[in-house]
This record gives structure tokens, sequence and C-alpha cells, in this order.
């Protein structure tokens, strides 16, 4: 039986590969996709949503807005590494997207999604855990339908965007420390795991062999998130940090992980938004967090591969 999966993100060149691999591997059943604001506005992201499954043939998935800031404090974006449109690179034109935007809204589908389907959903949050969190405030009853959460945020050691935090996390830390403290069970993919994924030239290439204009505009993404992170951290090549996320679910043997509690620090002068993992059960704390470690990239990349190839062929 596929997993059934509802994708929350902010595309974002990673969340864009995130929606090709949820929507092509038939281990994953696609129910929904939210958006929320981090990489781009809430107005940009829910429209890169939209242009992704438009040009990749993903129909059927119902796309709906979220939030557009934090649960307090002002909201930020990843302008320096996603663009201004959130998605540069590739040219998308200017139309219309083909799919369109569900008029619910992010919360009123979720809890939809949830109430109608036969077993209890795995919620993928590829960005900033607003969304989430306020399902979890305003439908407590609702834990009971949520499988588990997968999440992209957070590290074991250093951020990305302060030396403490990863964007994700930062961008609300509140709602991520509602989300860890839910009692739903959750499995993190930080930094630690996701840098281990880079889109080197030799996986570009493979990408562009396939030779479709899904492949091509793949290329285009990568080729703009390389020039970024050359830029802007110094990497020879971009990390694909979302996918992951979905490339547990499809193959639980891509990334050992290791249990730990995990802790959102929401006052520290430096360390705002850092997740404290221990590692080494130092606190006492209830190891309640799966955390992801290592991971097999060859096996990452041929799922990434086979999903732009899937979707081109259509």
């Amino acid at each position: 039986m596929p997993i059934p999966v509802i994708l929350d993100c902010d595309p974002g060149h990673d969340d864009a590969f995130t929606i090709l691999l949820a929507a092509a591997h038939p281990a994953v059943e696609l129910l929904a996709i939210t958006t929320v604001a981090g990489n781009q506005t809430l107005e940009k992201t829910t429209l890169n949503a939209r242009r992704v499954c438009s040009v990749a043939g993903i129909s059927g998935v119902p796309i709906a807005a979220g939030r557009a800031r934090p649960l307090h404090g002002p909201p930020r974006t990843a302008e320096n590494i996603h663009g201004e449109s959130g998605l540069d690179g590739p040219g998308f034109g200017s139309g219309e997207p083909a799919v369109p935007e569900d008029p619910r809204g992010a919360l009123a589908l979720v809890r939809d999604t949830l109430l109608a389907h036969p077993v209890p959903v795995t919620l993928v949050p590829t960005g900033p855990l607003t969304n989430i969190a306020v399902l979890l405030l305003a439908h407590p009853e609702l834990t009971s339908r949520i499988d588990r959460i997968v999440l992209m945020g957070g590290s074991t050691d250093r951020g990305n965007t302060t030396p403490a935090a990863e964007f994700n996390i930062l961008c609300d830390p509140e709602a991520a420390d509602i989300v860890l403290r839910s009692g739903v069970p959750v499995t993190m993919f930080g930094l630690n795991a996701t840098h281990q994924v880079r889109a080197t030239p030799e996986v570009v290439d493979r990408i562009a062999a396939l030779g479709t204009p899904l492949s091509g505009l793949c290329v285009d993404l990568l080729t703009y998130f390389a020039s970024t992170y050359r830029e802007v951290y110094g990497f020879d090549a971009p990390p694909l940090h979302d996918p992951l996320t979905v490339a547990h679910l499809i193959d639980p043997s891509l990334v050992s992980l290791v249990r730990a509690a995990v802790t959102v620090e929401l006052t520290g002068t430096h360390t705002r938004g850092a997740t404290v993992v221990d590692l080494h059960g130092v606190t006492g704390a209830p190891a309640d967090v799966e955390v992801g470690m290592e991971v097999d990239t060859e096996g990452f990349w041929d799922l990434i591969v086979e999903a732009v190839r899937v979707l081109g062929g259509r």
C-alpha cells in the first residue's frame, strides 16, 4: 500500500524536486500540497507549487495556500538562495499555470483530507512549520489521523542562516517548538544529513541526458541553485535538502536514524531557532524524535533521476 502523504512546502528549488518525487513514485500517494511563506512570500510559493505541478503534468492533487507569516515576529525569505521568484533559473512563462489553487486554504484542505482518508496520513513539511503548528493548535482532535510528521529542518550541529539555526526552523521557532512537543511521532532531516546529497555536475549530467522538457527545466533549476550556493556558502555543488524526506518514505534504508531528544531554542540572543539535539542522552529527556544521520547518496539520486524520467515521459 502506498503511504498517504500531505506535502507542506515553500517552493523553493529543493521543494520543487520534492513535489516531483512524491508525485512520481508509486510508494507514495500524494493527497494534497499546501504552501507556506518561507523561501519566498506565500503568493510566490503558491504560484511556484502550481507551476511545478503544471509543467510536470501533476493533476488531481489539490494545492492550497497557508500562512503568510510566522506565529510571532516578522517574516523572512531566502531570496539570496532562491531568487526573486523563489524558483529563479528556468523560464516558466507569464501565463497562468494549468493547475488551480484550491479555494479552501491550507487548514481546511488538510482537515478535510485527514478526515476523508481511511488511514492516518503522513505530513511532510519541507518549509517553516507554521501551517503544521496552526493545524495542531486548531484541531488537536485530528492528531489521531496523523501517522507521523517527516520534516526537513534543523541540524545536529551548525546552522545555515545563523551560525546556530537552519532556515526553516529560524523562520518560525515557536511553530517548530509546537510540532516537536505535540506528541505526534516526528522524523527530522537536518542539515547534517541533507548536506550529504549535493547536486554535483555528474548528477546534473544524468538529468540532462534524459532529454525531455522537464529534465531541461530541472537542469536550469539546479544550475541556478548551484550558482547561489557557490556565491553564498562557497559550496562546489548545492545540497538538495527537502526531497530527503520523501526519499526516506520510499526507502527507509537510505538514511540511518537515531533517536534523540530535540528542543528548539526560542530566546537565545545568538542561538534563536537552533535545534538542540541530545545525541548522547545527557539531558535525560525522552529520546522521542528520529533524527537522520548517514545518507546513501547514490540511492537518493537514483530516486530523483527516475522521478524526472517518469514524469518527463508522460
